[in-house]
């Protein structure tokens, strides 16, 4: 970075972009111990903080870009170094001096598509509400029960619409009174935000915050771990404060009010993958379990790595927009185990989950085998 005069101007821009305690580290290693990329090849986390902490100067190292942001690592340093706010310091400087490796590259466009279209996938604005529409959801008015916020993937990802839309169908069914904001959205910018690009997720948060504001948002409920996170966590930085609830959280509320009802039987094995930003970030692991526990016939088995343990599905810390080579992806492991503990639905909560685990059951040898779903999605069967 010829731009860089030298190791302390480098360490203070690290330190004014939210990695001032890559300091503390005192390289124990425990965090190299529990990283998921050392499952698939060789990584180091307590390398990445020991040369931030010296005023590292090869931004351009493909390395700071592989932390999905999991939260393992954190979970088990004695220091607390903060390592994923040391990691995302260094994308912000990589990012604003324009240094990204090839398979990075995409988050430049994802960036644009954010700050044109206000979703990742640079779909058409105009089209964002298209699904509740089909769905029969209407758009949310002030005197509504809660505000549904479907995220982007849910709203124009083919394969997660099919989520929303099972969600609306619970929804339906429980009675409860809502609706959707549909071209009124803006993406909640977590992924951008772990990406390194603070200008983007700044315009984003405040588009969306004025917006719940004008509609007479008090309480918001999200399908996305990640939408849950920043809501709950990162908005509260701008000096507001919504009422946050994920999906898991509200039907568990519905179901024990008997206002939602499961009728029938799911007679097969599931078992459920716990997303990093619902579990380990937030500490939300008993209600999407005891949800699955109360079809009736579900045979529910546990993965080997569950709860605060779980395998990061890698889609985290914007690795979603990224390449992983085949034979570098954690979710490859966890199709595997769900295959060997005789699972014939692998569960989980979450948009990127979804999208990384089915990408890697497509290439099982015997994929029909197993189905990947979101937990709405078993539920709404049964209706």
């Amino acid at each position: 970075m010829d731009n860089v005069a030298d190791y302390k101007e480098i360490v203070e821009i690290i330190k004014d972009s939210g990695g001032e305690r890559f300091k503390r580290c005192f390289q124990c290693g425990l965090c190299d111990t529990v990283c998921p990329w050392n499952n698939v090849r060789q990584f180091s986390m307590r390398k990445i903080v020991r040369q931030a902490s010296f005023g590292m100067t090869e931004i351009e190292n493909e390395e700071i870009w592989r932390c999905s942001t999991c939260g393992r690592c954190p979970e088990r340093c004695p220091r607390d170094v903060s390592q994923i706010q040391s990691g995302i310091a260094l994308r912000r400087i990589a990012t604003e001096y324009g240094v990204f490796p090839e398979h990075v590259k995409p988050v430049r466009a994802v960036a644009g598509n954010l700050s044109g279209t206000g979703n990742p996938l640079g779909e058409d604005r105009a089209t964002r509400g298209d699904w509740g529409k089909a769905a029969g959801v209407a758009e949310f008015t002030e005197d509504m029960e809660i505000l549904y916020f479907s995220g982007c993937y849910l709203s124009f990802d083919k394969r997660l619409q099919k989520v929303a839309a099972a969600t609306a169908k619970l929804l339906k069914a429980a009675g409860v009174s809502f609706g959707i904001l549909g071209t009124k959205e803006n993406c909640c910018g977590e992924s951008i935000r772990k990406a390194g690009d603070e200008e983007v997720f700044k315009k984003l948060a405040k588009d969306n915050i004025k917006t719940f504001i004008d509609n007479g948002v008090k309480r918001v409920l999200v399908s996305s771990p990640h939408c849950y996170h920043t809501f709950k966590n990162e908005y509260p930085e701008f000096m507001v404060h919504f009422e946050v609830v994920h999906i898991n959280q509200y039907l568990k509320e519905l179901v024990d009010a008997g206002r939602l009802v499961l009728n029938g039987e799911l007679e097969k094995r599931v078992t459920y993958h716990d997303p990093c930003y619902l579990g380990r970030h937030n500490g939300i692991y008993e209600e999407p379990r005891d949800l699955l526990k109360a079809v009736p016939g579900l045979d529910f088995t546990e993965l080997p790595e569950n709860r605060e343990n779980s395998l990061c599905c890698g889609g985290g810390g914007g690795r979603v927009w990224m390449d992983t080579p085949k034979g570098e992806r954690f979710s490859d492991i966890r199709v595997e185990q769900a295959a060997k503990v005789g699972a014939s639905i692998l569960a989980t909560s979450c948009p990127y989950c979804i999208t990384m685990l089915e990408d890697s059951r497509l290439g099982m040898a015997d994929s029909e085998s197993l189905e990947v779903k979101d937990i709405t999605e078993i539920l709404a069967e049964l209706l």
